[in-house]
């Protein structure tokens, strides 16, 4: 039987040494019989976000950077937001995160960051990371990945540093054999 880990995050095992996926945390955005696509979260770029969308929309200069989603297709753009109006009706990815790739919704989510008060989130990602049919499962079985549910604050963390790291803790802390040792040594 088939389970797809879509809405999952992906979250590179210590031993996968593969230094495009080193230390590296993917939201699973598509995962069926067919293959998996996914878009890695903690991989901000050099490139500002004005400068690379200068030619298309006049976005003040920010601190906002576009991310590396992954090698696949490294030209084409993707959108991961927290807004429901302006997903297109799409099922979420996870309760309150939606990813888009289409122009029309692409141009609505930046219309509405430059045009808007609220406090709307989101990142562009350049290319994505996917998998053949088995190939995700296969370098699931041998380890190479950890799974984790997903979560919006994770997706749109401030620190993407720090989220590879933080996520590996959850899988130790979820795994582990042995209590957490206490402070007070009648505890233990």
């Amino acid at each position: 039987m088939f389970d797809s880990v879509r809405g999952q995050f992906l979250i590179a095992g210590t031993q996968l040494r593969d230094p495009t996926f080193f230390k590296t945390v993917v939201l699973m955005v598509e995962h069926c019989d067919d293959g998996a696509m996914g878009l890695v979260i903690n991989r901000p770029t050099s490139v500002n976000m004005a400068n690379m969308l200068a030619g298309h929309f006049d976005i003040p200069t920010t601190d906002e950077v576009i991310y590396s989603g992954g090698p696949v297709e490294p030209k084409a753009l993707f959108v991961v937001h927290d807004s429901s109006e302006l997903s297109d009706g799409e099922n979420p990815v996870v309760p309150g995160i939606h990813v888009a790739s289409s122009t029309d919704v692409f141009e609505r989510v930046i219309q509405s960051y430059l045009t808007s008060d609220d406090e709307m989130e989101f990142r562009i990602f350049a290319g994505c990371a996917g998998w053949g049919a088995g190939q995700l499962e296969d370098e699931l079985e041998r380890g190479d990945w950890y799974l984790q549910p997903a979560t919006a604050g994770m997706t749109l963390d401030a620190d993407p540093y720090e989220i590879w790291d933080r996520l590996v803790e959850q899988v130790h802390q979820s795994h582990r054999i042995l209590p957490h040792s206490t402070s007070d040594p009648e505890w233990n």
